[in-house]
């Protein structure tokens, strides 16, 4: 399956609610599963930076990588990127072909 990189910014009335965020968390994650119930969760961190988390999953197809960041943005994200991730090894055998 491809992997995808999620990278989400969150709003500012979702930030104003920090303590919550365990909660919003898990109410992401379910619409996830339940909407998306083939993709495959591989890493979750929390950033300091231009963006707030970065997601590594995989997912059947980019329809599938489009309906994680739109869950993103319905739940208070104000930006949600999924990024195509070739693996390294792939990407070198790419560039032997070329």
């Amino acid at each position: 399956m491809p992997t995808y990189i999620l990278m989400t910014k969150l709003s500012p009335e979702v930030t104003k609610r920090m303590k919550e965020r365990a909660k919003i968390g898990r109410e992401w994650i379910q619409n996830v599963k339940e909407k998306c119930p083939d993709v495959k969760f591989k890493s979750h961190y929390a950033l300091l930076g231009s963006y707030d988390f970065l997601d590594i999953y995989e997912a059947p197809n980019e329809e599938i990588a489009c309906k994680v960041s739109m869950i993103s943005l319905s739940l208070g994200a104000s930006s949600a990127e999924s990024w195509t991730a070739i693996p390294y090894r792939r990407f070198l055998d790419l560039a032997r072909e070329i």
